[in-house]
């Protein structure tokens, strides 16, 4: 998984190889397979125990967590007839939000996103839809898809009544979903730091402000490509989508682009965030400068009285008054009080 948070860089330079590679455990398979009136759920072992779902009359979901036994995927993926150049793309998991229509099945993918202690987390979703079945593969196990398992096992709502492509609709939508989850949650951390930007500014925040900026440029990358997913997802003449679909596909369009909206929004805040944060240090600044020139201006006819009396000159007439010494204290502090009242009533202090 890809990570950054508000107060740490992360190094992104590792290569989609390298991070697959270096992942370790076995593959997790589990499948559904139901229709109107029965449901069959089952986590498997072996890739030979999905075969018999590629041509059923019944809508199955298989899902695949985990992407490192490139042998096993690649079984799945040959049997289910999956193009090699899709195979590539699956296992590509920097890539951006794509689609790809092969007519007896459509190719997606798109970014599902987690703002988890601080770090938003990002983890590839592709999605095989055909007309017998629907494969997700993911980078790893943990997903946001326990409300869709939940109504398929109760039989709720529409879910058991409809094909493939409404459960494809219902797994990018649980995507998109947690999109505003992760953006309410960055909304609250530019509360936070727009706070601090105005009461107690330090470099501290300023990093904040540039990971945060980071974090949009982030978000906005896996957001605005699934905009265009889903136009041509819902607008696609193949005869897998269903045109009952296409009216959830719409809406749903809409909902990324509200998402699309609220980035923008960010973006702007955090940008403005940044111009208040250095008008404050400029202020800061400022009543420090304007601090230490009030301790100048009182101490410099001090300096000025303590500097005459000061220079060896024997006919000084003072230097010989036995009230000469409380006579000059008695002018400095007379002078530092009515400095300090003036300065007052001016309110400079």
């Amino acid at each position: 998984m890809e990570k950054f948070s508000v107060t740490d860089i992360k190094d992104k330079s590792t290569s989609p190889e390298t991070a697959i590679a270096g992942r370790t455990g076995p593959v997790k398979i589990t499948y559904f397979d139901y229709d109107a009136y029965h449901i069959e759920e089952k986590n498997i072992e072996h890739a030979e125990e999905c075969f018999r779902f590629r041509d059923t009359n019944t809508v199955t979901w298989i899902n695949i967590d985990g992407l490192q036994d490139k042998a096993l995927i690649g079984k799945i993926c040959n049997h289910f007839k999956i193009h090699q150049v899709i195979q590539d793309n699956i296992f590509n998991i920097d890539q951006r939000p794509d689609i790809e229509d092969c007519q007896s099945y459509i190719y997606l993918s798109f970014k599902m996103l987690y703002f988890r202690e601080g770090e938003i987390t990002s983890k590839q979703i592709s999605l095989i839809l055909s007309k017998n079945f629907l494969i997700s593969f993911q980078e790893e196990e943990g997903d946001v898809f326990g409300q869709i398992r939940d109504k398929i096992r109760n039989n709720l709502g529409k879910i058991r009544k409809n094909g493939n492509d409404f459960l494809a609709y219902l797994i990018i939508e649980a995507v998109v979903h947690n999109y505003f989850h992760v953006l309410e949650a960055i909304g609250e951390a530019i509360d936070e730091i727009e706070e601090e930007a105005l009461s107690d500014p330090s470099p501290k925040t300023s990093r904040k402000i540039s990971m945060l900026q980071k974090e949009m440029i982030y978000l906005r990358k896996a957001v605005w490509p699934l905009r265009e997913v889903l136009i041509a997802f819902e607008r696609s003449d193949n005869k897998l989508i269903r045109s009952a679909t296409r009216i959830y596909l719409r809406d749903l369009y809409e909902h990324v682009v509200q998402a699309i909206e609220t980035c923008e929004i960010y973006r702007e805040t955090i940008s403005s965030m940044l111009e208040v944060y250095v008008s404050s240090i400029s202020n800061k600044m400022n009543d420090v400068m304007k601090t230490l020139t009030i301790f100048s201006a009182i101490f410099i006819p001090l300096t000025f009285i303590v500097g005459v009396y000061g220079m060896n000159f024997k006919n000084v007439p003072e230097l010989e008054w036995s009230f000469g010494y409380p006579l000059v204290w008695t002018v400095m502090l007379s002078l530092v009080i009515i400095m300090f009242v003036f300065f007052r009533k001016k309110k400079w202090i």
